[in-house]
């Protein structure tokens, strides 16, 4: 439990905040530096060898309603060790989270857990909020997309939003190809066997593994020569000579021999550009094309790069050096006058900068309490607001049990055009 609970906020408990993500949750205190815990989004049953995800969309409401209940109840019961009775939540969301995963994880917190109320928080502008700007272009490179948003005053821009598949589990699955189909494995009765031979198919978790022990990305000039290589037919373009081999260990038993030229050709899928000239670079391009054209000079000079694929050793740098080659090219020379691109360093790891964020705003009782959704209103209307219809929410003593809201906040609540 949190030290010196009940100090310093008027006696109200501090907030739980959660950002869950596909591949990781992050869970912790309000008002805090860092989450309490950093668990995979995931539960283990009975019987069943593989995990389950708890970020599923494609399943029936009720399985996922089943497996939102359990995993919310590890995290409390397990991890976190309060009464969820006694707190606010705040949930650190992404703009593309389908509705019906949202409504359900919000009946799991309300009619399961019984908290008090429920704030659903952009993971962008959440971001932002850790550097004490107003305005920056967001880039979330993530486990399964890289998401760019434009935050103007505080405002996300929706209509400039753009997205790719390309991030950890594109990254996860390329080098799981790469490494059975190059790589060797020894174990103590033989050497140089193929990796089907021993061990069938490598579990993400020991990809992911290697991926961040081992693999790295390359600067702008040999990361071209490599793509060029690799897609020259004719075999003319020279790559340029590969990092050192790397001997790996599977277990006890097994070595892995991975070849160095998987190392740094791997991550080179994020920047190569696909039929229709897109990249996680052109993302930043495209979106501020679409920002009104006052604002783009200060969006451009506020990159933010949250996410847990950005911490890739020379990720930010390839990033900068990419968008400055492509903003040379005509399809954006003319549009976009600035040539200026800055990145900001937040006071966290790419991985949690959206958890702090919502750790900063769930620290301020008065803004959390008249901008969260109480129990008693969801009870009464079963729906929970986006954030942009929560400007000026009524106060929660509106929404007392038998009370009905006015209708002024009826229609400031309609999803109805």
């Amino acid at each position: 439990m949190p030290l010196f609970e009940g100090l310093g906020s008027g006696g109200e408990k501090t907030a739980v905040v959660i950002d869950l993500g596909a591949a990781y949750t992050k869970c912790g205190f309000a008002g805090e530096t860092g989450p309490r815990c950093i668990i995979p989004s995931e539960l283990q049953r009975p019987g069943l060898q593989q995990p389950i995800r708890v970020v599923q969309f494609n399943i029936n409401t009720e399985e996922l309603y089943s497996n939102l209940k359990e995993f919310i109840h590890m995290l409390y019961f397990r991890h976190l060790l309060v009464n969820p009775r006694d707190r606010r939540v705040v949930i650190i969301e992404s703009i593309l989270c389908p509705s019906h995963f949202r409504e359900t994880l919000t009946k799991v917190f309300f009619k399961h857990f019984e908290v008090p109320s429920v704030l659903f928080a952009p993971s962008h502008l959440m971001s932002v909020m850790t550097l004490g700007i107003n305005s920056a272009l967001v880039m979330d490179c993530g486990y399964t997309e890289t998401l760019v948003l434009p935050v103007y005053e505080g405002i996300p821009i929706l209509s400039a939003w753009e997205a790719l598949p390309l991030a950890g589990k594109a990254i996860h699955k390329e080098l799981e190809a790469q490494l059975v189909e190059q790589c060797t494995v020894d174990t103590d009765s033989s050497t140089g066997q193929s990796v089907p031979a021993v061990i069938g198919t490598i579990p993400e978790e020991v990809v992911e593994d290697i991926k961040v022990r081992t693999c790295f990305v390359s600067d702008l000039q040999r990361g071209l020569k490599i793509q060029e290589a690799k897609f020259n037919l004719e075999g003319t373009a020279e790559r340029p000579a590969p990092p050192p081999d790397v001997d790996f260990p599977l277990d006890g038993e097994k070595i892995l021999h991975i070849k160095g030229s998987i190392r740094d050709s791997v991550i080179e899928m994020l920047f190569e550009q696909d039929n229709e000239e897109k990249s996680v670079a052109t993302l930043v391009l495209d979106a501020l094309v679409k920002c009104p054209i006052d604002t783009r000079k200060t969006l451009s000079e506020n990159l933010v790069v949250i996410g847990g694929t950005a911490m890739l050793p020379g990720f930010l740098h390839r990033l900068l050096a990419e968008i400055r080659l492509l903003v040379e090219k005509p399809k954006y020379q003319q549009a976009l006058a600035t040539k200026t691109f800055r990145v900001h360093s937040p006071p966290a790891k790419p991985n949690c900068t959206a958890w702090l964020g919502g750790a900063i705003f769930g620290a301020l009782q008065d803004i959390l309490g008249s901008r969260s959704v109480s129990r008693d209103y969801y009870n009464q209307t079963g729906r929970i607001p986006d954030w942009c219809c929560l400007s000026s929410p009524p106060p929660e003593s509106l929404y007392d049990a038998g009370k009905t809201p006015p209708p002024l906040m009826k229609r400031a609540f309609s999803t109805e055009k």
